[in-house]
């Protein structure tokens, strides 16, 4: 802890705030003010009547973080937000692949059952390496808020209200998701072909 320092040329005294002596990512040492005590119920993504929503309870358990670890609870929250991303396009993805089909996939099946077609257990391979070496070239600590690019456009929506609706749209998707691969794997059919579309 740093103390206080008073000059005694009638200077005015100077306090220094409570910190940690570190090391950056050169290996130089800095002070670092701890973290402030993370309220869960104070994050994004919190609506009535679930409240914090944390089904299989990964905030909770040792396994990926500690009460109170700021850290740990912003790497869970970048994962959900990625999942729900990734799961928000999926699920209106599966949908679009009913209809449009690009190029040279004209004869791959839709859904999971692509993956039964050459063609199409090829195109899963290309987009699966390509998703993997987008994930490791980004591979970085982030100290900034989870899944934050900020307000770019400027339309002023990076707010707390904007932050919970992606959120629980990104939930929602990761149900549909599961939803819509179950029902395939157990029907055969698309989504769209679901409906009898």
């Amino acid at each position: 802890m740093l103390g206080a320092m008073v000059g005694r040329s009638g200077r005015s005294q100077k306090v220094a705030c409570k910190a940690v002596l570190t090391k950056d990512d050169e290996g130089r040492f800095r002070f670092d003010v701890p973290a402030k005590p993370l309220v869960m119920e104070e994050q994004p993504g919190v609506t009535a009547p679930l409240g914090f929503f944390d089904p299989l309870g990964f905030s909770k358990g040792g396994l990926m973080t500690f009460p109170g670890d700021p850290t740990g609870f912003r790497h869970l929250r970048e994962a959900e937000i990625k999942h729900g991303r990734v799961a928000m396009m999926g699920s209106i993805g599966s949908v679009f692949a009913h209809y449009v089909k690009f190029p040279g996939f004209e004869a791959v099946p839709t859904g999971i059952a692509a993956l039964d077609s050459d063609l199409g257990a090829k195109g899963f391979s290309v987009l699966f390496l390509t998703v993997g070496l987008i994930e490791a070239s980004n591979w970085k600590p982030n100290k900034s808020e989870p899944g934050s690019y900020g307000d770019p456009f400027k339309f002023g929506q990076f707010n707390m209200e904007m932050r919970t609706r992606e959120l629980n749209n990104g939930r929602m998707a990761m149900f549909a998701m599961i939803g819509q691969l179950a029902a395939e794997n157990l029907t055969g059919l698309d989504p769209v072909q679901q409906f009898g579309l």
